[in-house]
């Protein structure tokens, strides 16, 4: 016992000795306090205190509100049909990429574009596309099948829109737990004269379960989080996303406003408990190191067949539903007159749209460089240190991912709108560019910190412990051992920062101000006025920035990032 205090003891002098370490670790629980965790604690306390004393009459006024009882079966339908058919789209892409003999290189980058493609979009993209190809003026509905009275609005249009937008994250999820299923089980079973039907049902799909549970769970949380799509396209079918934003911004009720923010925030959180904890941990103890043997790739043309030609017509239908969108922007006017014209981008550049780009470039490069240093720091911490506030800052960094955009929207108005507890301290950050900048780097920073952590895991402590023998503190190793280290995580961290700040709409749309315009606002604005051409001009340059910033990272990876050699002993 002696020994061990005597050891914990040096390890807290060490520690406390290291001003920097200390300061960074400070300045991170400040933040993080301060920004993640005050919003979502004022939202709970502003819905249960009311006039001095404690009361939940709020919550009661709002469950009789019938139109958010509604709001609420309405998601929990939404999330559990888009949850099963995003699961299903994304399981069968990922059998076919890593069970099925493709003999066509095109086959492959089609996969390829389909899982960027959510990456380099705005959210609400495929709804555009499927108003504009299958509403009452649709290109499809009015022009070759002349349907006069098409209505893609509602349920249907949601789930069609969200299960094209989620499946490929389902897909790149499932692929990586298919690559790990040892052949020899599926192979022994075959021997034993067992049909390809039933070894996947009696081998592959019970050893997948836990993997395809997280993956349910994960599209659940983005479908029932989602206010962009349900808002564009949803009609009369309301959700508590877009009903929170309406309480808001329709009935001028932010208490009611928390009130269902708190409700929906229960909701997400419970399934990222389950999802974090739970589903995830039984996921990797399933599915562990790597197959003994290499994988024989089915070349039955009765199962290869219907397969691709399946995933093929998928993936042709999400390519035509991008390809809507320069269209829309380059057609004269959408339903009746389909000759090119550049007059949506005259009009965007001479209403507003260069100050939108701008705006929105300006703020998403100012947050990206701030977020993906902080989530380094974060993982190096995480990873690399011990301390008694390690869990807290981890949970609470990655806890943005479990928070709908609107509830942290909502916690933001009433944290600071009136100052820190009302005060009036800080204050003045309302309505502000600083505030913007601080929710999209809270809004990806779980993203950041998670490829961070994946990455310090991989290096080897002896290398840092090295500097630190040879008189160097925690900040010079730092910025000279571990950083070059995990160059390539930290800056496809900073671009997909970038990328997710740039597009993001759900967050900020209840924070931003008249003096800022950003491009994500403005698309739905037009959108929702019926201005698809205009709408489409601003989608179109800004998946084009996107898809430049993307293509930059790749091919400063390529030339400046991990060496070659190292990446093959990897």
């Amino acid at each position: 016992m002696a020994a061990g205090s005597k050891s914990a003891e040096l390890d807290r002098k060490k520690f406390f000795s290291d001003p920097i370490l200390v300061g960074m670790i400070g300045m991170l629980l400040v933040s993080l306090v301060l920004f993640v965790v005050y919003p979502l604690f004022i939202l709970m306390i502003d819905s249960v205190w009311q006039e001095g004393h404690f009361t939940f009459d709020v919550f009661k006024r709002v469950l009789r509100v019938q139109r958010f009882r509604e709001a609420f079966g309405n998601t929990l339908l939404l999330g559990v049909i888009t949850g099963l058919l995003s699961t299903a789209l994304g399981l069968l892409f990922a059998y076919v990429d890593i069970y099925v003999k493709v003999k066509s290189k095109i086959m492959k980058r089609i996969f390829n574009v389909i899982s960027l493609l959510p990456v380099v979009s705005p959210p609400f993209v495929l709804s555009l596309s499927t108003i504009m190809l299958f509403g009452k003026s649709g290109i499809i509905t009015r022009s070759l099948l002349h349907i006069y009275d098409s209505n893609v609005y509602g349920l249907k249009g949601i789930v069609i829109v969200q299960t094209l937008t989620f499946f490929p994250v389902c897909y790149l999820m499932l692929k990586g737990l298919l690559k790990n299923v040892d052949p020899s089980l599926e192979e022994a079973a075959r021997d034993m004269g067992a049909s390809r039907w039933k070894v996947f049902t009696s081998v592959t799909f019970p050893l997948l379960l836990p993997g395809l549970g997280n993956a349910f769970l994960v599209t659940f949380i983005e479908s029932v989080a989602d206010f962009a799509n349900p808002m564009l396209i949803g009609g009369d079918f309301d959700t508590l996303a877009t009903t929170i934003y309406l309480q808001v911004t329709g009935s001028y009720d932010s208490t009611g406003a928390a009130a269902m923010s708190v409700i929906l925030l229960s909701l997400t959180l419970v399934l990222f408990f389950i999802q974090k904890y739970y589903l995830e941990k039984k996921t990797a103890a399933t599915l562990t190191g790597k197959a003994s043997r290499a994988r024989m790739l089915i070349t039955d043309k009765s199962v290869t067949v219907p397969l691709t030609l399946l995933c093929t017509l998928v993936a042709l239908f999400v390519i035509l539903m991008y390809m809507m969108i320069p269209l829309g922007a380059l057609f004269t006017l959408w339903g009746r007159d389909y000759s090119l014209s550049l007059k949506w981008f005259d009009y965007l550049f001479k209403y507003s749209g260069i100050k939108a780009f701008q705006d929105s470039f300006i703020l998403s490069a100012i947050a990206a460089p701030i977020t993906g240093l902080l989530s380094m720091i974060i993982s190096y911490l995480v990873v690399k240190k011990k301390f008694k506030a390690r869990g807290f800052i981890e949970f609470t960094s990655m806890l943005a991912m479990a928070v709908p955009g609107t509830v942290l929207g909502i916690g933001y108005i009433r944290g600071y709108a009136n100052g820190l507890f009302h005060t009036g301290i800080m204050a003045g950050l309302y309505g502000t560019g600083t505030i913007l900048i601080i929710v999209f780097i809270v809004r990806s920073l779980p993203v950041g910190t998670r490829s961070g952590i994946s990455a310090l895991r991989q290096i080897d402590k002896s290398i840092e412990e090295s500097a630190y023998d040879l008189g160097a503190g925690s900040g010079k190793v730092f910025m000279s051992v571990t950083l070059p280290l995990i160059k390539d995580s930290f800056f496809s961290g900073l671009v997909t920062s970038f990328v997710r700040s740039i597009t993001a709409i759900s967050a900020i749309i209840l924070l931003v101000t008249p003096q800022f315009l950003l491009i994500t606002c403005q698309i739905n604005e037009f959108a929702e006025k019926g201005y698809y051409g205009v709408a489409c001009a601003y989608a179109t340059i800004l998946i084009a920035i996107v898809y430049a910033s993307v293509l930059v990272m790749n091919l400063f990876i390529k030339f400046f990032g991990t060496s070659k050699k190292i990446k093959e002993e990897e």
